[in-house]
């Protein structure tokens, strides 16, 4: 059974860092497109970084760019999403998933449209306060 699974999570204060994890079980990340999203209290799901798996060419939401990295352990089958300099903004629970959505000729290319993901985890919840 596919399945990813959110790690890292917790109470931050304002310029501080956290590490996510995103494990996959039953599939191989490195295979596919990892894209990490959060969501906000009242808000939609919004995407925030994606790293391509032909390539490894990443995106970044505009917001997290020069503050938040994505990348990959392939021995420990883990994408992490590395956050520095914290906001407030930036609380929410954040998801990852593959993307598994779209034409095949863009698969391997990263996205930060959520619709064009899959098997989503639980989620990790993310505070940014003082």
């Amino acid at each position: 059974q596919w399945q990813l699974v959110e790690s890292g999570g917790g109470l931050v204060q304002p310029g501080g860092s956290l590490r996510l994890s995103c494990t996959g079980s039953g599939f191989t990340l490195e295979d596919y497109t990892i894209g990490w999203f959060r969501q906000a209290p009242g808000k939609e799901r919004e995407g925030v970084s994606s790293r391509g798996s032909n390539f490894g060419d990443t995106y970044y939401a505009d917001s997290v760019k020069g503050r938040f990295a994505i990348f990959r352990d392939n021995t420990l089958n883990i994408v992490y999403l590395e956050m520095n300099n914290l906001k407030p903004e930036d609380t929410g629970v954040y998801y990852c998933g593959a993307r598994v959505y779209g034409s095949s000729s863009d698969l391997g290319f990263p996205s930060l449209r959520w619709v064009e993901y899959s098997y989503w985890g639980q989620g990790t919840r993310v505070t940014v306060s003082s």
